[in-house]
């Protein structure tokens, strides 16, 4: 699949153990990046919400895009990455997310509310075709029997991305606009919402920058070559065998799909909640600080979720982890003030295991089939774009019972971890 030939072992400056760290810490930075993008739109939809006066449903329309993105742009990411190779599709991944912030700044001069949604189409573009790119060359670009420590640095990174893009988010978003500093129910003026539409520019002409920086390093850079780790298994070896047969991967694909419904809604909606009167009763500005609470339980529930798995069965935990954030969803839904502020905030730590554990159960068995049921998996991402199935619960029944939606998405996760998770017709590799 690759086009580059694999580096005889201990040929050439990339594959020193010095250029292999560097490398390493190279290919985090890109898990940071769009942890850090995907999760500043937390921020930047309540902003939206108030320069374009946008009803739930049209403000979960932007976040729709964004994961519409990924049902689209996965095949053509890896028809590109078979025609150019690894390191220059990430090259080109990063100068597409450019592309897309630098077009953020064009629609809030504007500014357009369409513009946007289509700036932000281009950016998931571009980190799609990281996604697709850059797990493998993570995967393989050290020794075999640390490949997993290595995946489990870069999401650690990812994680802080998401950690830290709230506060970004915050400061230089909500901070810096008269919406973002008023409390709930502010109606703002025609000069106001202006004024706050450019706010925005300054946030992404910084991300542009970071990425194009990012991009001329990588493409400068003695990346190690990818060789036969990343082939695809003859076809031969896998005509008599059906991905359709295997339970875990056709449940765990609608896992997957389910739980991004639950992680997106959440912290799409999460400033919103915070800042009504009723529950946390603070400005968007102060309740996009929370939000880096959300996040920050994510990344620690990870860490702690790992050391159990190691001497406890992944569905169990998995199925544990969902009862809680459903309990906690429950508490979200049916209490008021800081309880239910605080409980929406612990999903966090509930959420954080979800995505790798899904994953990972949902591939076991599959053998010379891993591949393209790991590209069904990653596709699945696509579940966030109905988010906006939330928006419309939230403009109909109320911003507090649209989290009964959550809810629900918490017991699929639960099925999934006692039941779906078990492995059919196990292939051995």
């Amino acid at each position: 699949m690759p086009t580059s030939k694999a580096a005889p072992a201990g040929a050439g400056p990339a594959s020193s153990p010095t250029n292999y760290g560097r490398a390493l810490a190279l290919l985090a930075t890109l898990f940071f990046m769009w942890g850090f993008i995907t999760v500043i739109n937390g921020t930047l939809l309540p902003h939206l919400r108030s320069v374009f006066e946008l009803s739930y449903f049209q403000a979960a329309l932007i976040e729709s895009v964004w994961f519409i993105a990924y049902f689209f742009a996965s095949i053509p990411s890896a028809k590109l990455i078979e025609r150019i190779g690894y390191q220059k599709s990430l090259v080109v991944g990063l100068l597409i997310m450019a592309a897309g912030a630098l077009g953020m700044t064009l629609a809030a001069s504007l500014p357009s509310y369409g513009v946007t949604l289509f700036m932000l189409f281009v950016i998931a573009s571009g980190i799609t075709l990281l996604q697709v790119a850059a797990n493998p060359y993570v995967a393989v670009i050290g020794p075999s029997e640390t490949a997993s420590s290595r995946l489990n640095l870069v999401q650690a990174m990812n994680s802080a991305g998401t950690m830290l893009a709230p506060l970004f988010g915050a400061y230089l978003i909500l901070g810096r606009s008269k919406g973002g500093t008023a409390h709930a129910g502010a109606t703002l003026t025609q000069a106001e919402r202006l004024a706050d539409a450019h706010a925005v520019i300054l946030p992404y002409v910084l991300v542009a920058v970071v990425l194009l920086v990012l991009a001329i390093v990588i493409a400068r850079f003695p990346l190690p070559a990818m060789g036969s780790a990343t082939s695809r298994v003859a076809k031969e070896d896998r005509k008599n065998h059906s991905l359709w047969s295997h339970r875990n991967l056709v449940f765990g694909i609608g896992a997957i799909f389910i739980y991004l419904i639950a992680e997106i809604g959440v912290g799409n909606l999460f400033v919103n909640f915070v800042s009504r009167p009723e529950i946390g009763n603070m400005t968007t500005e102060q309740a996009g600080r929370y939000l880096t609470l959300l996040w920050g339980g994510m990344m620690v529930g990870r860490f702690v979720g790992s050391a159990i798995m190691q001497k406890v069965d992944a569905g169990i935990v998995l199925a544990v982890f969902s009862i809680g954030a459903f309990v906690v969803m429950m508490v979200t839904v049916f209490t008021q003030g800081e309880v239910a502020m605080w409980s929406l905030i612990l999903v966090g730590l509930f959420h954080s295991i979800m995505f790798p554990t899904i994953f990972t159960l949902g591939i076991k068995g599959l053998g010379p089939l891993t591949e393209e049921g790991s590209g069904l998996l990653i596709m699945a991402i696509a579940g966030g774009a109905l988010v906006a199935v939330q928006g419309w619960l939230a403009d109909t029944y109320g911003l507090q019972h649209s989290f009964l939606l959550t809810a629900v998405c918490e017991l699929y996760i639960l099925f999934y971890a006692l039941w779906g998770s078990k492995p059919t017709n196990a292939i051995e590799d």
